[in-house]
């Protein structure tokens, strides 16, 4: 007989009613428990935000607080009194492909007839974009016959490309989509509209398969320089390949970056994209890096966990708050580490009391009520050396800022493209991104870099090298990579 809550509770007449009783209230007290952690859950995943968890910004309801922003100021948009002006630095008048003196012809106050030169005349240069037209040189193979029968046919010079473009327009296509991530079609017109040459999408995607060969050993001698680093960063995020999931992985090290496009998120694309690295890795928690031990996790993605356990509530909040007051004093002080105003020796000095007390409250954290206060702590604690690496090695930061910031070019690449349909186009990715970061940690010029690369290709030459500026690497078996 179901019991009606709605009446006062009945009186137990005999043991067994009594027992009855005993046995509906607990079960119904664990149903609570039950029902408040799911609660609890659900309103925790209700408070998610790009800043307690690792939801994107995108994500964010409009009623999430942001940084407070400044009140909005009383001077006038633009420079200020007393701020020093930047124009234009001129070119030598060596430099310039035309130079127009231009000489009054009176004087503006009694109009006499002037002549003379102006030993200093003021200089003004005005920069202009040159009409461009496609160079187009035809090649006429003949075939001719000799007096014993035979005919022969003429092949075509040495370095004349089999294909109808050259490898400078081969770049420039290349460079349209790699680069600036620009679609096929867009840069069909962009190539039409700008430089008269009219192209299929199929032609685009010939242009792309032979950028890709020519960096094929270049990014390649690029990845073993990363193996070979002391110190790296590397993260990860979703790809779609032939319509499948992917992951696009990322590696970041002095002098190179490089990436990989896998199936796979987990330890096997870790070491393909990581080889036999032995330095020193920062990374966040995925369990793909935990086969190196020498590691720096990321404290801006521990700060948003803490951010989420200061807005919990109880026990859990507690922890937060303290939490993320001993890490607001420890980026302070390695803001001042990285000024120079506090020598490391006395930054590891003040980081050991830090050390205990965070510590300390992972593990009150490990043992509190709230199942998954306690999960994630718990999760923290079984990497807990890999907290403090930053402290002691030079080199290393406490954030993975760097492998992050290399991945948002390609996140924005990926919102406009959804991705690669082959694995051909996978690796045009990896290297076209592989050339554009590294080439912007060196301050060089992708779109010039694979220009060079499909002419050093198209002439049989060894390719340029995205380490050293100057110097080329020829070809090996070993390490390129089919295109």
């Amino acid at each position: 007989m179901p019991l009606d809550f709605t009446q006062p509770a009945p009186r137990p007449r005999t043991l067994e009613e009594a027992l009855r009783l005993i046995e509906v209230l607990w079960e119904l007290g664990r149903e609570v428990v039950r029902l408040r952690e799911r609660v609890a859950a659900l309103e925790a995943r209700l408070r998610q935000n790009s800043q307690n968890s690792s939801r994107p910004p995108s994500s964010d309801p409009p009623d999430v607080a942001r940084i407070p922003k400044k009140p909005p100021s009383e001077r006038r948009p633009g420079g200020q009194p007393g701020h020093e002006g930047h124009e234009r630095e001129l070119l030598s008048e060596e430099e310039v492909n035309r130079v127009v003196a231009v000489k009054p012809c009176r004087c503006r106050r009694c109009g006499r007839a002037l002549s003379g030169k102006d030993p200093a005349p003021r200089r003004h240069q005005v920069w202009e974009l040159v009409l461009v037209r496609p160079w187009v040189i035809e090649y006429q193979l003949h075939t001719l016959s000799c007096s014993c029968g035979e005919q022969t046919s003429a092949e075509l010079p040495e370095g004349v490309p089999k294909s109808a473009f050259g490898p400078r327009l081969q770049a420039t296509v290349a460079s349209c989509t790699g680069l600036y991530h620009l679609s096929k079609r867009i840069t069909q017109g962009l190539m039409r509209d700008l430089f008269g040459v009219e192209l299929s999408t199929g032609s685009v995607s010939a242009c792309e398969r032979a950028a890709s060969a020519a960096l094929a050993v270049p990014v390649e001698r690029a990845r073993v320089h990363v193996q070979r680093a002391r110190v790296a960063n590397a993260d990860e995020t979703g790809w779609r390949e032939a319509r499948r999931k992917a992951w696009l992985w990322t590696a970041v090290a002095k002098g190179a970056s490089v990436f990989l496009i896998h199936p796979s998120r987990g330890a096997e694309a870790a070491r393909t994209l990581l080889g036999k690295f032995a330095g020193h890795l920062g990374t966040d928690r995925w369990v793909a890096y935990n086969g190196w031990k020498r590691r720096q996790l990321c404290w801006a993605h521990l700060l948003r966990h803490f951010e989420a356990f200061y807005e919990d509530r109880g026990e859990t909040a507690r922890i937060g708050t303290e939490l993320l007051v001993q890490a607001g004093a420890m980026f302070a002080w390695w803001e001042q580490v990285k000024e120079g105003s506090l020598s490391r020796r006395a930054f590891r000095r003040r980081m050991a009391p830090v050390r205990e007390r965070v510590e300390v409250l992972l593990r009150e954290g490990a043992a509190c009520e709230r199942k998954a206060t306690a999960g994630r702590c718990r999760e923290i604690l079984k990497l807990a050396s890999s907290l403090w690496t930053f402290v002691n090695v030079e080199g290393v930061e406490p954030t993975n800022n760097a492998a992050e910031r290399a991945l948002r070019s390609a996140v924005l690449w990926r919102k406009g493209s959804f991705g690669t349909h082959s694995s051909k186009g996978s690796r045009f990715v990896e290297r076209m991104l592989t050339v554009a970061a590294t080439l912007r940690q060196k301050g060089r010029n992708a779109v010039e870099f694979v220009t060079r690369a499909c002419e050093a290709a198209s002439q049989g030459q060894p390719a340029p090298s995205l380490l050293r500026a100057g110097h080329f690497v020829a070809a090996k078996p070993e390490l390129a990579r089919s295109p």
